[in-house]
């Protein structure tokens, strides 16, 4: 029996003999271990299994020395960890500069894990074991690092940040009866407006100056419909895109219809999960180039003559969008109007 699993098991008896899934495994990889580590402002702590060591250190430049210290003579195969309000970007810059294999883990999918082993309780030990067993038994993908990506995607979220935050302040204005409220709100505007317009023209510059960011920024405005915020959002926030399949990259942004369907039941199809601020850029694209965009246009009222509901028929624009702009980045080629 594999050592991952027999230090999760509740029974150790309950298992005997080789698994079907372990069969052809040598010595070697029955012994590989797994690290977890729960992210805090201030500590980090690590779980290896299946060993079961446990220990924290800071979450600072001393503490991520330390880390890699322990871990190198351990021969972890992977080390997985969950999304922290960006506390976990230090140590996995870190651990990745180490040669230490580094897994993110969906917050969801690791609640969802944690339930159905049954575990109720939640604490930071338990969490770093949590993410120790995930990392052992289910399928992850190693973290890949690209500073240009990375400082490309920081500012593309603030942008997004500012544009909420204009919204909210317009919207507080349309309510507001005091004169002086009202001038230091159209004040408020006015420097967000200012900070937009500075962040696009740093998007702006930071794709054209890089080549590999103007090859793609140039492949996916090609397309009717698509915007220079569209192209800055897809080109930070999803380098995944020409690496997928249609399916794959239509689930990952969360445009995928999954059945719910049981029996004789046959449920309302609906998409769920996936990049959210991916798919909100998306959705205003979609709008225009349902209107705009011959060969999506024709789709669209395909779609309206068939009596699909109107939110069907945006999502279904949305997710040929992706799907097509997939393909364009795959095969290096630019929008023809045929391609969709």
């Amino acid at each position: 029996m594999s050592l991952v699993l027999q230090s999760i098991l509740p029974y150790p008896d309950s298992c005997l003999g080789t698994s079907p899934h372990q069969q052809g495994w040598d010595t070697k990889m029955e012994k590989l271990s797994c690290g977890g580590i729960d992210v805090s402002k201030d500590r980090l702590d690590v779980v290896v299994l299946p060993e079961g060591w446990f220990f924290s250190v800071s979450n600072d430049t001393a503490g991520w020395a330390e880390l890699v210290a322990r871990l190198r003579p351990l021969g972890v195969s992977a080390i997985g960890l969950e999304p922290s309000g960006g506390y976990e970007r230090g140590i996995i810059r870190a651990l990745l500069a180490a040669g230490l294999s580094v897994r993110r883990i969906n917050p969801n999918k690791l609640r969802q894990f944690a339930r159905a082993r049954g575990v109720l309780a939640k604490n930071d030990r338990l969490d770093a074991r949590l993410i120790a067993e995930y990392v052992a038994i289910m399928p992850t993908r190693v973290v890949q690092r690209d500073d240009a990506v990375e400082r490309l995607a920081e500012i593309v979220t603030m942008r997004r940040q500012l544009c909420d935050e204009h919204v909210a302040v317009e919207n507080q204005a349309a309510h507001l009866e005091d004169a002086m409220l009202r001038r230091l709100s159209k004040r408020r505007l006015i420097r967000l407006e200012a900070d937009i317009r500075v962040l696009d023209k740093r998007l702006a510059e930071m794709v054209a100056t890089n080549a590999a960011f103007a090859q793609l920024y140039a492949l996916l405005t090609s397309m009717p419909g698509v915007g220079p915020v569209l192209a800055f959002t897809l080109i930070a926030l999803l380098p995944e895109l020409g690496k997928m399949s249609r399916k794959q990259i239509a689930a990952l942004v969360g445009l995928a219809p999954y059945d719910f369907d049981s029996g004789k039941l046959r449920g309302h199809r609906s998409i769920y999960g996936g990049r959210m601020p991916i798919r909100n850029v998306l959705y205003m694209a979609a709008l225009s180039a349902s209107r705009y965009n011959p060969a999506l246009k024709t789709f669209s009222n395909r779609l309206s003559d068939a009596d699909k509901k109107s939110k069907v028929i945006i999502v279904a624009v949305m997710r040929k969008m992706i799907t097509t702009l997939n393909a364009m980045l795959r095969d290096n080629t630019a929008w023809q109007p045929q391609s969709a």
